[in-house]
This record gives structure tokens, sequence and C-alpha cells, in this order.
């Protein structure tokens, strides 16, 4: 049984349509990581499951509670850590967590116990009385992580939880994230990220404001099926007509062609084999090819039809 679950979330800013019928559900000890460049969404579903932002139609529970019901125990239910850090930055790494608990009734010596218990197994323990402020960004966000699991919520909901983290931290992070999971928590993380969403258990690809594509890694890099090739056309070639140039050439030989802003796309099985007969049919119509095996970019360029780039501003959900 799912622990978290949205059915047709909307949510409208005026005229424009931040998110439009997003429905998913996460079971105890996954990862779902909603994926997506800024503007796509992801904010504002973050906000609206946060309890945050109320949703212009739709509905979505959390532990069995639904925001029309008791919204005290559902937000009892989560742990959520922001992209923006939230704590204190002059009091120490014990004194955030114990301001916190104290927001939540929790008080005196089983406060501190839960509090240290945190500590040690994030590895944090030994910096319990160091301001926050001395802390490198991958230990701050680790006490953010504590801070957020200190009344023992069944979810964990993190917006972007690697912002401004070197790649060390980055990976450290979702190791802590995995173990998290294999305790049986629920954890839903927003990211712009493909090596972050890689880590999850399952990827949902969120576009402006759609649910694009949703399943684990592996299975939706099968969906696209074969090598990708990506020729960049040279100045003054247009990557639509070089595409139709291939289609015309090869026929069913050449695979799936599309063209994507100034790519062309060939997603064909044994790549490597076409790279000399596209080299000796278009000389001089693009300026690189690249091969490789699918990636979650090209799950998300396929589910799109574009690439991955933010949002013009004022498209997102970060403008409303």
């Amino acid at each position: 049984m799912p622990v978290l679950s949205a059915d047709r979330l909307s949510r409208d800013f005026g005229s424009r349509r931040a998110l439009d019928g997003v429905s998913l559900s996460v079971a105890e000890g996954e990862i779902f990581a909603l994926l997506g460049p800024n503007g796509g969404g992801k904010t504002t579903l973050f906000r609206i499951l946060a309890t945050l932002l109320a949703p212009t139609s739709g509905s979505f529970r959390v532990a069995g509670h639904g925001p029309s019901g008791d919204l005290a125990a559902l937000r009892r239910s989560l742990g959520v850590v922001f992209q923006s850090p939230s704590l204190d930055r002059k009091l120490t790494v014990m004194e955030n967590l114990l301001l916190q608990g104290s927001l939540y009734g929790l008080r005196g010596p089983a406060l501190r116990a839960r509090a240290g218990e945190l500590l040690e197994r994030f590895s944090i323990a030994d910096r319990a009385r160091d301001p926050v402020e001395t802390l490198s960004g991958g230990l701050a966000r680790r006490v953010e992580i504590a801070k957020a699991l200190l009344h023992r919520p069944p979810v964990l909901l993190l917006d972007e939880p690697s912002t401004g983290l070197d790649p060390g931290a980055r990976r450290d992070l979702m190791a802590l994230l995995a173990s998290l999971a294999e305790g049986g928590a629920v954890v839903l993380l927003t990211t712009h990220l493909f090596e972050e969403a890689e880590a999850a258990t399952r990827v949902g690809i969120l576009d402006r404001g759609r649910l694009a594509a949703e399943g684990t890694p592996a299975a939706l890099r099968a969906q696209v099926g074969g090598d990708v090739l990506a020729l960049e056309t040279a100045e003054g070639e247009e990557a639509g007509g070089l595409a139709r140039a291939v289609v015309a050439r090869f026929g069913g030989e050449a695979g799936h062609v599309t063209a994507v802003g100034s790519t062309v796309r060939i997603e064909r099985a044994r790549g490597h084999e076409f790279v000399p007969a596209l080299v000796e049919a278009f000389p001089g119509r693009f300026r690189s090819v690249t091969l490789g095996a699918p990636s979650l970019e090209d799950v998300f360029v396929d589910a799109t039809g574009r690439l991955f780039r933010d949002e013009e501003p004022g498209t997102g959900e970060e403008a409303a």
C-alpha cells in the first residue's frame, strides 16, 4: 500500500497552470525522485505535499491522512527539508535540534536522547556543540535531515536537497537517504540532476506541470531502445532538414530519428556501426557525433520532445 499518494493534483496561478493532473504513489522503503527542469512544476508539487499550498483540484494522502481531515496528523507524518537552509547558524547543532523538537512537543531527556541518536546515525555527533556556521554544506544538510526526522515521521520530503553541495557531499547525501529508505522510510525528493535521479528507486519526470514518464531508472532507459546517436548540426544547417534527409537516405535502417533543437537524435541498435555511414552520406552537415547508451536525459527528450533546460523566467512555479 502506498504511504504517500497524489491523485490528479492541479494548481493554477491566475490563467497559468503550474501543475496539471499529477498522480503518483510511493510505498514504504522507496526513494521517489521528481526530476525536471526549474519551472517544471516540482516546487509547486512539493509545496502542496508539504501542506504549504492548497491544490486547485485533486487530492493527496500521507500515511492515511488527507488535508481535508486531520491536518495536524498529516503534518506530524511529514519531515520536510527545504531547498533554502532553515538552520539557525548562530546556534549549535544540538541547540537547533532541541529547538525543533520542542515545536513537536518533545521535552527533556527523551528529546536529548532522540537528537543524540540521530547525530550518531548521521555521523555528526562530534559536531553537536559547534555552531552551524562552522559546518560544511554537506554536514549542515545532514543536520537539516536529522532535524526533520526528530518526531519520527514516516515520510521525508526534500526540495533540491543537494543544492550547493560538491559531488562528494552529494554522493554521501544519497547514501544517507538510501539508508533511511532501507529502514522503511518513504523519501520523496525533487531534483534537476540526472545522477541524483539515477540513485532513486523510482523516477517521475515532471515537465511543464505534467508527469511525462514514471518508472525505475532502468525501466525508463530501456524504453528508449538501442544506442543514442546525437548529431550536432553544422552552422546554417537545420536539424529538421537533416533528420528528414537521414530518414530519406536510410529508411527503417536508421532507427528512430528526431530533431530536437540543433541536434538530430537517432535511436538505433548497434549505433557504432551506423556512424561511418552517416559520415560518408552527410559530409559537412554536422559538426560532431556522439554515441552512448540511453540516459535519463534521453528519456526526458523522448517523453517531452525537447531538450532538458530551465524554463524561461516567469513560466515556472518559482514565479508564482
